[in-house]
């Protein structure tokens, strides 16, 4: 096989894979690296999810990258995301860095070489070859792109219609005139929701517990005001972000304060749409406290704005079994559809279902300690990009890539080529917990594959905190040399 050799491989050419890019041409121009992307483009969740309505759950002021200003909607489209990336790239000249529809299938540590050796799989043509690189930066994401997460419910292969995920949304599926039910009430149906209801007959959203949501306009006022007198769009970006990041640090404080007045507030957001006659109690009351999983902003309203104008509705039950027509639920309620969209989360990828082993030996991800979240003990020169839940993933992207450049630096500075995490002496014994507190944050895909992740340890710098506003000054203040980076 041929075998080419980069200072750095990128592992995916998503939101956290072109921000690296751009992280080392700009800070570091004398390293040689490449992008491997399996996908046929950029974007990682932007291409792989094609279904209506497709739109960010976060705003693009703080999901946008630092480094490139946002001037569109706070909450955009796939398209629109597609767009800025792609000006990212050009701006920047990292398309010559990009390898689509390339799989690393494969990747094994040579500590007497010192580096990776990845086996990468060129899909247009099938030919196989290695590339080498001393370090690994996984921007692949956290779930599978091939297919979502669908439970096997009874009788599914009786229904006579259509069964759909929305991750991979077929191009042929015309819901004109069509009784639609989208199961699960997290972001991607109260996207869709809307997207469909003045297309379709009718759609229910089926849900087994309701989800909060926040309701506003799609529009910043600041920006706005910001742009009418003048301000450089640079300087919008940066204030209208640390405004945001400020008032999200406040609600995020609130969720463990006061929850049960934040609970309120979110409620009565529902209640000024539906009116004082809805059930909102049965419907959008969640069983859990606000921000154990991710609250979704509805723009506008228009969720809402359906089930009020009655192109939709909602049902809070269980499945009992899938009939011919439709769904039964446990209540004997009867649901009938013609397409049935089952809107009900990811299957968890760890470490992009490659293949690892280090000097031979295979690599189990749930046997390591996170370090910092970024890092793992045992495996040298590897990063791996996880976001964050309560603020945008990309926030968390730009401060790994910084701590990277920072470790580039300071391993050269030393002389070092490798670097590994390692338990010192005095963290053997620590508590280990899992990888993220199920009782603090508990979406679906995670709880299932919690198993499969990393652990976290006590005390730092062995903790994934999952806290932008201590994270923004612990990363970049990180001591190198406190014993838990050991470098050769």
């Amino acid at each position: 096989m041929d075998r080419e050799h980069f200072d750095v491989v990128i592992v995916g050419a998503g939101i956290s894979g072109v921000g690296a890019a751009y992280h080392l041409g700009a800070q570091r121009p004398d390293l040689r690296y490449l992008v491997l992307e399996e996908q046929a483009g950029f974007g990682g969740t932007w291409i792989t999810h094609r279904y209506p309505g497709i739109r960010s759950d976060s705003d693009l002021y703080t999901f946008g990258y630092r480094f490139k200003p946002w001037v569109g909607p706070p909450i955009a489209t796939a398209a629109e995301i597609l767009r800025y990336m792609e000006e990212v790239i050009a701006e920047n000249g990292l398309a010559p860095h990009i390898r689509y529809r390339h799989r690393v299938s494969r990747a094994r540590w040579s500590s007497a070489a010192r580096r990776w050796t990845l086996e990468v799989t060129d899909l247009a043509t099938g030919a196989t070859r290695s590339v080498s690189a001393g370090f690994l930066w996984m921007c692949q994401g956290y779930y599978r792109h091939a297919e979502g997460y669908t439970p096997q419910w009874p009788g599914m292969a009786d229904f006579a219609g259509r069964i759909v995920h929305p991750q991979t949304w077929p191009d042929d599926l015309d819901l004109a005139g069509k009784r639609v039910v989208v199961i699960g009430s997290g972001a991607t149906a109260a996207t869709l929701v809307p997207a469909i209801a003045g297309t379709c007959a009718h759609v229910t959203m089926l849900q087994r517990s309701p989800t909060y949501f926040v309701t506003g306009r799609n529009a910043n006022a600041l920006a706005d005001t910001l742009r009418e007198i003048g301000i450089k769009e640079e300087w919008i970006h940066e204030i209208v972000r640390r405004k945001i990041l400020f008032d999200q640090a406040t609600i995020t404080r609130r969720a463990f304060s006061e929850p049960e007045k934040l609970r309120a507030e979110l409620l009565a957001g529902v209640r000024a749409y539906l009116g004082d006659d809805y059930d909102i109690a049965t419907h959008f009351t969640p069983r859990y406290l606000p921000w154990r999983q991710r609250i979704a902003f509805i723009p506008d309203g228009d969720l809402f704005v359906g089930i009020r104008n009655g192109q939709a509705s909602v049902a809070t039950d269980e499945i009992e079994r899938f009939t011919a027509d439709g769904i039964l639920l446990r209540s004997g309620r009867r649901l009938p559809a013609d397409v049935i969209v089952t809107a009900t989360g990811f299957n968890l990828n760890v470490l992009g279902d490659i293949d690892f082993a280090i000097d031979d030996k295979a690599l189990d991800f749930a046997d390591t300690v996170t370090y910092r979240g970024a890092m793992f003990t045992g495996i040298p020169n590897m990063i791996w990009v996880f976001g964050y839940f309560r603020a945008s993933w990309t926030l968390r992207a730009d401060l790994i890539a910084d701590f990277v450049i920072r470790l580039f630096a300071h391993m050269r500075a030393a002389g070092k080529s490798v670097v590994t995490p390692r338990l010192r002496d005095a963290d053997r014994d620590m508590r280990l917990l899992p990888w993220v507190d199920p009782q603090n944050f508990n979406p679906g895909y995670l709880t299932r594959g919690l198993a499969l992740l990393p652990r976290q340890g006590d005390r730092a710098p062995w903790r994934h905190t999952q806290d932008y506003w201590s994270e923004r000054d612990e990363l970049p203040a990180a001591d190198l040399d406190d014993g838990t980076l050991v470098y050769e």
